[in-house]
């Protein structure tokens, strides 16, 4: 631990509390009271636990911290401009159109590895990022999660709590700030601490509960933490919003408001509690260096696909197959189920690299979380898959900004998530495209069998769609994806027969479009375009062709 004393940590505190204050008064918006009921849990952890190294914030060995409850992001930054990072003026930035400071944390700044505006998703973060240190990397890296106690109301947060105490986390510590109020009324348990306790107790956790103002206590529950073997630990700090604010402090009705004309006091009092207002500068723990840099190389298929054109195989197959290729390639190719891997052929690569395959059972909130947290800093590339039904939470990770691979399943789900369905042979091409890019890739399969059309040297290209039927006398373009692309063709076929000619396009990708394609193909075609598919007219792939049309270059 560090050599801070306890008066120290206790002055860093209200000076986080401080910038808090400063920093939403600024932006005239933001959540101060939410910063300053956490400001010596944070003081405790940036000064005097973690280790980390400020010069690289995204260093591998250094020690993780998650703020699932994003709106408290002032004190986040205040902690870093504290530890040197960057000026205390920046601050004052704050939700400023030039400036990276947002009002809830992105990985667009340096020393974040995951968005957190939506409540109760950084826990599965958290989990994610722990799971890879104690399991894939055997690092020494630590995880630290700070909680709200009004977003524990969420049942993401339970998924996690879940999926780390089956795993047996020792390496993450969930911090709950219990500060008793929400946005708009007390939370639900309050300061009932017993309660917290019995259920994270029940969830096999390490449970330790403080006074979460306390720092000597705060020091000990951490080092507790640090101490248990095979338990993730949870801290329950009793804590008080707008703690040291006087009139303000367990107030009800100040969630998310500056403090205005009252922050100049507030100020004043907080800044006669700092006992040495001209400390040395701040030196923080520095880590081992104990974690490989990663391998950025190209993934590729361990060997080509091996398929007969005309030959009928279901997507699902495919992909499952093409995964084990890249895992037999690359170490950080990485799989992740909700117990759907018999139906999603993701058991193909669990029985090859069973170390790099991570069950999470029927909890997609946690299953995608837990992915992010895998992805984070560019350690793995992980592969989800379930069925299409049963994703919603990959929207929320498109803020996330990280290497994430969603894999659907569908075939007879009475309400199906229809994004992009793949056709066969590309699928093999599709999921190495997908281990290649930067960012959210979703892949959808499907159960049926559904012929081959591509040879198995055919090249694929992000946002380059297949012009799979053509000829000269063409009088419309016709557009689909997956499944109905084979129905597409057979109606091409029958109008054949009647003297009728359509072009047929693959849009195999539907984000990015290929405009220009879609463009050519029309103008060729008399501006005649069909769209194909099993979808409404709103959000298939009728609107974005139809954007392309209309909205882009002149038509």
């Amino acid at each position: 631990m560090g050599g801070k004393s306890v008066q120290d940590l206790k002055d860093i505190a209200n000076k986080l509390r401080i910038n808090s204050i400063k920093a939403t008064n600024a932006s005239n918006s933001g959540h101060p009271t939410s910063c300053c009921s956490m400001a010596e849990i944070m003081s405790v952890l940036f000064f005097n636990t973690m280790k980390f190294k400020v010069s690289d914030p995204r260093d591998p060995s250094s020690d993780r911290f998650v703020l699932s409850k994003g709106h408290a992001a002032p004190i986040l930054y205040a902690a870093w401009a504290e530890a040197g990072l960057f000026p205390e003026s920046d601050l004052l930035k704050l939700r400023k159109i030039d400036c990276d400071l947002e009002g809830h944390p992105t990985p667009r700044l340096s020393f974040v590895d995951v968005a957190t505006g939506s409540l109760g998703q950084g826990l599965s973060c958290s989990a994610g990022i722990a799971y890879t240190g104690k399991y894939f990397e055997n690092a020494s890296y630590r995880v630290y999660c700070l909680i709200g106690d009004g977003e524990s109301a969420e049942g993401s947060i339970w998924e996690a709590l879940s999926f780390a105490g089956h795993y047996k986390l020792d390496n993450l510590v969930a911090i709950f700030d219990i500060n008793r109020l929400g946005q708009s009324e007390p939370t639900m348990f309050q300061h009932h601490m017993d309660v917290y306790e019995q259920r994270l107790k029940a969830f096999g956790f390490n449970t330790i509960v403080i006074d979460g103002h306390d720092v000597e206590q705060i020091i000990n529950a951490l080092e507790n933490a640090a101490n248990c073997k095979g338990k993730p630990t949870a801290i329950l700090a009793k804590t008080y919003k707008g703690k040291g604010l006087a009139g303000i402090e367990d107030e009800e009705n100040w969630h998310g408001k500056p403090l205005g004309a009252k922050a100049e006091n507030a100020i004043k009092e907080l800044l006669a509690l700092i006992a040495n207002n001209c400390p040395p500068p701040i030196a923080t723990i520095q880590p081992a260096s104990d974690v490989p840099p990663v391998d950025n190389s190209p993934i590729c298929l361990s060997e080509p696909p091996n398929y007969t054109l005309g030959e009928t195989v279901a997507t699902r197959l495919a992909y499952g197959t093409a995964l084990l290729k890249l895992g037999t390639n690359s170490k950080r190719i990485v799989a992740l189920d909700a117990d759907t891997k018999n139906s999603t052929y993701s058991d193909k690569f669990r029985k090859a690299f069973p170390d790099r395959f991570v069950e999470c059972f029927i909890a997609e909130q946690n299953l995608i979380g837990v992915a992010v947290g895998c992805s984070t800093r560019g350690r793995k590339i992980p592969f989800t898959s379930t069925f299409a039904t049963f994703y919603t939470e990959h929207l929320i990770s498109c803020a996330w900004q990280l290497f994430l691979r969603l894999i659907s399943s569908a075939v007879d789900l009475t309400v199906e998530f229809l994004l992009v369905r793949m056709a066969l042979l590309r699928w093999a091409w599709c999921v190495k495209l997908a281990a290649n890019i930067h960012g959210i890739c979703f892949i959808r399969t499907s159960r049926p069998n559904t012929p081959v059309i591509y040879a198995n040297d055919e090249p694929f290209a992000i946002g380059k769609a297949k012009v799979v039927k053509k000829s000269a006398s063409d009088v419309a373009v016709v557009i689909s994806a997956g499944v109905t692309l084979f129905e597409a063709l057979k109606a091409a076929d029958l109008l054949d027969q009647q003297g009728i000619n359509v072009r047929v396009i693959d849009l195999f990708t539907v984000k990015p479009i290929d405009v220009a394609t879609i463009q050519s193909n029309a103008k060729e075609c008399g501006g005649r375009i069909i769209t194909v598919e099993d979808h409404y007219g709103e959000g298939g792939i009728g609107e974005p062709v139809s954007g392309s049309v209309v909205v882009r270059t002149p038509f």
